[in-house]
């Protein structure tokens, strides 16, 4: 395959709301191009990015799928390579969108023409500004009955202002849409539906002919304002030659002063070609920012570097993403941020501190690897079986280190308990769940110590059970979801003064032990404090330890539930030894004992775990959301509007979330998503913990202890 100089690379995210047709967009683009002998459709299964299993049955892009067209524009014989980065829609994994938008250089958001901006919209165009790349719309699903470019603009405008600006306006509406009006060159643009989406280009309809008159006018107009020699020109001919414009409309999108509005039907490969002659001609190439930016240490440690664009440069790479495949191991998906990366080059990993051979390097058309000598600065690519090499990491010229920071990507907001179905399945899930988390960096598997529960963290429902469901089919890994059990604790109110002995005769030596106690709560977060306050030898040094060990084992296994006690000062002040009988299992059981009793008198209760809750809805369920929150014993903190949508902050209790996930796709019909995080522990109210002490009866009683500890 033929390698493409920097200059002749185009990166584009494929980025917008689930069901707005981007991977129905990117099959017709692929189509149009002739990378791909059919059509493939989304409802059949045969589109190019959406390869995985899990992706056809639920019709849904799960991971970001990379593919590539070669496309001449208008005027050139040259081609260009233009990499489409097909990303998820859905609230539930995207995530991978945020990660996989490091390797973009310009963002086509698309639109659905029916609803218009929506919740993800509005979060993908947050994702492109905090890259600071350029972006433009298409407003897909013109053919779709009450699709309306006039409704979807206003919607546009409202959400993102002036800057949003139509390059295109349509022929026919909903199922008579059968063309665009290209306001740069003026020319309408016709299309056969289904057919291979390559335009008739003819003299606009008299009907349209004013409408697009004035569009154009405005869109010379807005291009001029950024550009004094354009604007002189403007004054002086009234109007701009089209190459003047294109040049004007380039600078402006990438001095993301402007965002052009494109508009398509993918189902029917209407506007396929004029969408890439768009990306061709106005998207910029990687060097077109001139430098990317570094640092001589991992973990944004130390000073900033910039690195040139530029195939002048020292090679680096940067892995943006993984894929464990079964067959091929891992591939790793990688942008080639500076210099050249030839095939069979060994280069050091700077994160890993280890050396990785790139045997063969491949450009990806979808899950097809296409093998190729070289790639340069800026261009995107993949590679099988590095040993170390995982998401985030960056490879490169030994003797010009630089580490690319990696993708902020948001905590997990939803948490299941997970059960092997049986023994087998308990000794495999260690090795499966590794490999699925190398591919996904959104995920967290952990096991609660106070629970024993394995537990599986991530994004959404949908999310955890796509997993699920791969550990299943790929690695034959059967289990169980379960909600989790909630991690409560326990602490004291009140101050106590209690005693603890210990005393045991048997043939022989016996056991004795006394010690006495101070208990007094501390703040939230403190923890376990013990202080050795003892004078006199009233016991001797190295017995002391073992009253400390003591007592924190007890305080693990709980007084009221079961729950470790937390937040506490114990201060040990006098005891009692026998020169004999006295011993480290004596004092052990002793300081046991001691803070059992302390526990009667200092008022315990339970603390639940506080979640700092962000909930993203359109604007139109805001009153309904924040009332179901407070149904919870939720404490709204605040609400933002943003355009059509609302930012709801709370705090919550963990109990009250571990369904949420479903009531919010039910009350907002599938439009809202939350995150979550911790927050703090607070008192759980006494009705309710009066039936979590019901629920959960205490680990051990006194003689089990006694048992324990000898």
């Amino acid at each position: 395959m033929k390698t493409y100089v920097t200059s002749a690379i185009r990166n584009v995210g494929i980025v917008g709301h689930g069901d707005t047709g981007k991977t129905q967009l990117v099959s017709s683009l692929l189509f149009t191009a002739g990378m791909t002998p059919r059509h493939g459709k989304v409802s059949e299964g045969s589109t190019v990015t959406d390869w995985d299993e899990e992706e056809i049955a639920r019709k849904i892009t799960i991971h970001t799928g990379l593919a590539f067209a070669e496309w001449a524009p208008p005027g050139q014989s040259e081609k260009l390579k233009i990499n489409f980065l097909d990303t998820p829609g859905y609230s539930t994994f995207i995530n991978d969108t945020k990660a996989s938008l490091v390797a973009a250089d310009a963002a086509l958001i698309v639109i659905d023409a029916v609803a218009g901006v929506q919740v993800v919209t509005e979060k993908v165009w947050d994702y492109a500004t905090e890259y600071d790349i350029p972006r433009a719309f298409v407003i897909n699903w013109m053919d779709r009955e009450l699709a309306s470019f006039e409704r979807a603009m206003e919607s546009l405008d409202h959400v993102f202002g002036r800057g949003v600006v139509p390059v295109q306006l349509p022929i026919g509406q909903e199922k008579g849409f059968k063309g665009v009006i290209d306001l740069v060159t003026m020319q309408a643009l016709t299309y056969t539906p289904d057919g291979d989406g390559k335009a008739k280009a003819g003299e606009i309809p008299a009907e349209c002919a004013e409408e697009a008159k004035e569009a154009h006018e405005k869109l010379v107009e807005i291009v001029a304002e950024g550009d004094d020699a354009l604007m002189q020109e403007f004054f002086d001919e009234g109007t701009l030659p089209v190459e003047d414009l294109k040049r004007g409309l380039r600078d402006a999108v990438q001095a993301k002063r402007i965002f052009p509005v494109l508009l398509s039907s993918a189902l029917h490969n209407i506007g396929s070609d004029s969408i890439m002659n768009f990306i061709a001609e106005i998207l910029p190439a990687p060097d077109v920012r001139k430098v990317a930016s570094g640092h001589k240490q991992p973990d944004k440690k130390g000073e900033t570097i910039d690195r040139k664009i530029a195939t002048s440069e020292p090679v680096s790479v940067f892995v943006y993403k993984t894929l464990a495949d079964p067959f091929a191991g891992r591939i790793s998906y990688f942008k080639v941020m500076s210099g050249i990366l030839k095939n069979d080059v060994t280069l050091p990993n700077y994160n890993r501190n280890s050396q990785e051979r790139f045997q063969h390097i491949h450009a990806m058309q979808g899950k097809t690897a296409l093998e190729i000598p070289e790639l340069d600065a800026g261009d995107l690519g993949a590679v099988a079986k590095l040993k170390d090499t995982l998401t985030n990491d960056t490879l490169g010229d030994k003797a010009a280190p630089i580490y690319y920071p990696p993708a902020r990507i948001p905590e997990p907001s939803i948490t299941f308990a997970i059960e092997p179905k049986t023994r087998a399945d308990e000794d495999r899930i260690g090795v499966a769940i590794h490999k699925i988390l190398e591919e996904d960096p959104a995920l967290r598997f952990s096991r609660d110590p106070q629970t024993k529960e394995f537990l599986l963290s991530g994004s959404g429902q949908q999310h955890i059970e796509v997993v699920v469901a791969k550990l299943r089919k790929r690695y034959h890994v059967e289990l169980t979801l379960k909600p989790p059990k909630v991690p409560y604790r326990e602490t004291i109110r009140g101050k106590a003064d209690a005693e603890g002995k210990h005393k045991k005769q048997t043939g022989g030596h016996g056991q004795f032990g006394v010690c006495r106690i101070k208990l007094e709560p501390l703040p939230r977060g403190a923890g376990v404090e013990f202080v050795d306050d003892v004078f006199g030898g009233a016991i001797p040094k190295n017995w002391i330890p073992s009253v400390e060990k003591g007592l924190r084992d007890s305080a693990e296994r709980g007084f009221l539930a079961g729950f470790p006690v937390v937040d506490f000062r114990a201060i040990l002040y006098d005891g009692k030894y026998h020169d004999v009988d006295s011993s480290d299992m004596a004092f052990k059981i002793a300081g046991s004992l001691a803070f059992k009793e302390g526990m009667k008198q200092a008022r315990p209760a339970l603390l639940e775990p506080i979640m700092h809750v962000e909930v993203y809805a359109p604007e139109q369920y805001s009153g309904d959301l924040m009332g179901h929150l407070s149904g919870r014993r939720g404490r709204i903190s605040g609400s933002e509007t943003r355009g059509t949508s609302v930012n709801i902050k709370a705090q919550v209790p963990l109990s009250e979330m571990l369904s949420y996930a479903n009531e919010l796709t039910s009350m907002t019909q599938g439009r809202g998503s939350y995150s979550m995080e911790f927050s703090h522990y607070d008192f759980l109210p006494a009705e309710l913990a009066e039936k979590v002490i019901a629920a959960h009866k205490p680990h051990a009683t006194e003689e089990d202890e006694h048992a324990a500890s000898a």
